[in-house]
């Protein structure tokens, strides 16, 4: 459905993929397919979960890597920078017949909508939401990497979720948290939400519970293998606990029951 909509939105003639016959690209668990394209990778999604196309989200690079579980076939839809649409059917194979994949430019079926121009007023406002995300990008890979420390986990069926540490600077606040995968099935992650509660529960005249909307996240990932963890940053606007409040992380999963509430 997602993959629809796309490309409802972006092909400037929707008649053309249609005419066009679409190559097929085999992946597996076990390798790594590569694409290497003309431009750097701007957007990459894939039909079905069981096929995971990654590439580098914060940094724009040439290359994505294709794998896949056993399932259904599917298809991948790339955009790279010069607006080029590129599509493919996906297939899963035990056997790969190739495993690195140079993209021409002709290979492309079609090219984006033309977007109209910026007006400069507009156009400053833009540069200063840029330059402030730049920053929540750069301390964000700063508090990545330095050492971690365990606030608070919790553990269900398999999958952890924890807060590592909590930042503040200028008027935000940065959730540094890992989310760890060993429940033998993959985790495709609907969302996580941030609370602020106070109160008790049993007491519904007094008990609340506010929803912290994040500013940015940081290399918060969509999908957890088995065996897999990620750290990773939220950024929210600045705010304080008092002495009789909490902290509540909800991580709910995409298509399953599994749910993970954190208290701090």
């Amino acid at each position: 459905m997602r993959t629809t909509i796309i490309l409802l939105t972006i092909l400037s003639s929707s008649s053309l993929c249609a005419q066009q016959a679409l190559d097929t690209l085999y992946a597996n668990e076990k390798k790594n397919v590569a694409l290497f394209f003309a431009n750097p990778i701007r957007q990459g999604i894939t039909g079905t979960t069981n096929f995971v196309f990654t590439y580098n989200r914060e940094k724009e690079q040439y290359f994505g890597l294709l794998q896949a579980q056993p399932g259904v076939e599917s298809n991948l839809l790339v955009v790279t920078d010069d607006g080029s649409v590129y599509s493919y059917i996906l297939k899963y194979a035990k056997t790969l017949p190739k495993l690195n994949h140079f993209v021409p430019k002709s290979a492309s079926i079609g090219k984006e909508m033309p977007v109209k121009a910026i007006p400069k007023t507009s156009q400053k406002k833009l540069d200063s939401v840029a330059r402030r995300l730049e920053y929540f990008k750069r301390f964000g890979d700063y508090l990545i990497k330095s050492k971690p420390k365990r606030i608070k986990t919790k553990r269900k069926k398999g999958i952890k979720l924890q807060l590592q540490k909590i930042a503040y600077n200028s008027s935000e606040t940065y959730l540094v948290m890992e989310i760890a995968n060993n429940s033998g099935i993959a985790f495709e992650v609907d969302f996580l939400n941030v609370y602020g509660v106070s109160g008790n529960k049993k007491r519904k005249a007094s008990y609340q519970k506010l929803l912290m909307k994040s500013i940015y996240t940081y290399k918060m990932p969509s999908k957890v293998w088995n065996s897999q963890s990620f750290r990773f940053v939220y950024v929210l606007p600045k705010f304080v606990l008092g002495d009789k409040e909490k902290l509540q992380l909800e991580l709910q999963e995409l298509n399953g029951s599994r749910k993970v509430t954190l208290k701090h």
